[in-house]
């Protein structure tokens, strides 16, 4: 045990310290690394142009050059027409001027206020303060000391620029981008042309025993990738036209360039779209007198966020990224710190790969739980989770939500039962405290009285108010008994539940002694009893309860319910043994049927037919064969 936690954490490092190295190595190499991502998520963006391109009997070399070509091409047009308008508006910087101070100074407050009089006062005060070290510097005594004099510094004339001086100032800040963009355009020209080749050459990285996980990662990543970015595309340059022409009609100057921006900055996650609307409510601000206009432009902004964000991408998107709100805005901040800006645009197709990294390599499934969008426990963990915290009300409130879109019987089966049975497992694990396991099984007993009540008033009004109680009474008494412990009590009260939601007289009985159970079932007229045994550790009990109840009443229909029990009714029926029981079930709805089926006979029948059942299953000991043989046989006497 010492050796595999020891594995276990030695496992664990390594991976964390690969993962440091791995960061490390991305800033320190970001230089490379930044185009080659830039053209990756290029890759996956046009590649479905390139197929088009293909399917119409174009080449492979011809289509990427065409497509390359276009963008390009497209690429430059707006950022021509970008750079116009911009220095339009730095040429009439001196025109707004005026218009700007006049809107600026009218959010001042005024001066006979109670705040203008406080500001004025702090302003006096901080010019007294920050006179008083020059007073005192005046006051000083003279030690006759000659005073320090400052070098006077000489400007040297600089020989006159050459054409080819000033050409290097003036494009020495765009060599940098000039040149990242040059290698982004061949990365992604080789990358569309050799895609193949790449992703072979991926899957052989893999190794030749993961040639299916690799399969389908490359395929999944590829999927999820050129959809979401085309998408995403499509989606940014139609609200950037769309707020280009709004603010074309509000007479905003420069709308082609305000409606280009907004496209682009929307790239950036959450806070893109705020910034891309305030630019053209500073220039409403510089141009317009008054609040209007910004207001305008600032509800224009709203309603088209409200509508894309909220109905059109959640429509269009799906679940194609697979990523979590928060895990988009950790990965934000994780990839600008990491690559500034370009950083900052990738940082959420970068996620969608490391999320499916973590999907398909068990070792970093981790990535998948922090990034991923799925939720990462079960609706009856979930469950059982807030029960170990003893909060009943969120408690509640998953029942409740689950059973919105369930019925009672299937809340019961996949939320409640399997809850039940961690909780079991954990208590005779002594993992669990008693005051804890009071706390959950009351409070699970609280939860199905108040559903079960719902749900009767619900469908079968007239039964809740105790009108069809002798309707089902004429269908036969059938009690509920638990087999060990609470926990088989509580599934007996949900079947019993359901067994009255579907018209039967049915009842339960709570835990107690097998003599004070066998009495009760003495006093009322009951036809079938059903023994309620939540696996693994209830199945002895359950059986010993069964032999019980047949020697005592021999006329009395018994079944056996292994809730959830692994392997279904033929597993059952084999570990439980056919002498005792005349069927076994091990779902709600399998014990519905039995009912339905075992309602019908007389007395007479269901003593001869355990008889015969129990003298059929004597001849037939140690041949797994023929006992599964007197399973089914039993049920069909029975029946």
């Amino acid at each position: 045990m010492v050796r595999f936690s020891n594995s276990t954490t030695s496992s664990k490092s390594s991976i964390f310290i690969a993962l440091a190295l791995a960061i490390a190595t991305l800033y320190l190499g970001r230089q490379i690394f930044i185009p080659l991502a830039l053209a990756l998520v290029l890759t996956f963006l046009l590649t479905p142009l390139v197929s088009v391109l293909e399917k119409c009997r174009l080449g492979r070399v011809p289509a990427v050059l065409v497509v390359l070509v276009f963008c390009f091409a497209l690429a430059a047009g707006v950022g021509w027409e970008v750079a116009g308008q911009l220095l339009d508006i730095t040429g009439h910087i001196r025109d707004y001027k005026t218009n700007l101070e006049e809107t600026l100074r009218s959010l001042h407050p005024p001066t006979d206020g109670a705040l203008g009089q406080a500001t004025a006062t702090v302003r006096e005060l901080n010019k007294e303060l920050a006179s008083i070290p020059g007073q005192a510097a005046a006051h000083s005594p003279s030690d006759g000391a000659p005073h320090p004099t400052r070098p006077v510094p000489v400007q040297v004339a600089a020989p006159p620029s050459n054409f080819v001086q000033d050409l290097r100032a003036l494009l020495g800040p765009l060599a940098g981008p000039v040149e990242t963009t040059a290698i982004v355009v061949i990365f992604t020209a080789f990358m569309l042309i050799k895609r193949e080749d790449l992703r072979n050459r991926m899957i052989r990285l893999g190794g030749q025993g993961q040639l299916t996980v690799m399969t389908q990662a490359l395929d999944d990543a590829s999927r999820r990738l050129s959809r979401y970015l085309l998408l995403q595309f499509l989606v940014n340059a139609g609200y950037g036209a769309l707020f280009g022409v709004g603010l074309y009609f509000v007479r905003v100057p420069h709308a082609l360039l305000w409606g280009i921006l907004a496209a682009l900055l929307r790239l950036i996650p959450y806070v893109g779209t705020f910034i891309a609307a305030a630019f053209p409510m500073a220039m409403a601000l510089a141009v317009f007198p008054g609040w209007n206009h910004v207001l305008l432009i600032f509800g224009m902004f709203l309603v088209l966020e409200l509508i894309i964000a909220n109905m059109i991408e959640p429509w269009l998107y799906g679940a194609h990224t697979g990523i979590s709100a928060l895990a988009i805005l950790v990965a934000a901040v994780f990839w600008s710190m990491l690559w500034g800006p370009v950083g900052l645009i990738l940082s959420t197709p970068l996620t969608v790969c490391l999320m499916l990294i973590g999907r398909y390599v068990p070792q970093l499934s981790f990535l998948e739980v922090i990034l991923g969008d799925e939720p990462v426990l079960s609706p009856e963990q979930i469950f059982y989770q807030r029960l170990l915290a003893m909060d009943q009300d969120e408690a509640r409130y998953i029942a409740e939500a689950q059973l919105q879109n369930k019925s009672l019987e299937s809340l019961y089966e996949t939320v409640l039962i399997p809850a039940l049975r961690l909780a079991e497992e954990d208590r005779h694990s002594d993992v669990l405290g008693e005051r804890t396991s009071e706390f959950i099984a009351q409070t699970t007993r609280e939860l199905i009285d108040d559903l079960g009540d719902r749900a009767m008033q619900r469908d079968r009004p007239e039964e809740a108010s105790g009108g069809g109680l002798s309707s089902a009474r004429r269908v036969g008494g059938i009690v509920c008994l638990p087999a060990r412990d609470e926990a088989d009590e509580l599934v007996g009260m949900m079947f019993a539940q359901i067994l009255r939601q579907a018209g039967y007289g049915a009842s339960y009985l709570p835990i107690g002694t097998v003599n004070d159970m066998l009495e009760q079932v003495k006093g009322g007229d009951f036809r079938i009893a059903y023994v309620s045994a939540l696996p693994p550790f209830a199945v002895g009990q359950a059986r010993s309860l069964c032999k019980r109840l047949r020697e005592r009443f021999p006329e009395l229909v018994i079944v056996i319910g292994l809730w959830k029990f692994a392997g279904g009714v033929p597993k059952a029926q084999e570990r439980v043994g056919a002498s005792c029981a005349n069927a076994v079930a091990t779902t709600f709805s399998e014990g519905l049927l039995q009912v339905g089926r075992l309602s019908n006979l007389d007395r007479a029948d269901i003593l001869e037919k355990s008889k015969t059942v129990g003298l059929e299953k004597s001849k037939s000991v140690g041949d797994d064969d023929q006992d599964r043989q007197t399973g089914s046989l039993q049920n069909e006497a029975a029946v």
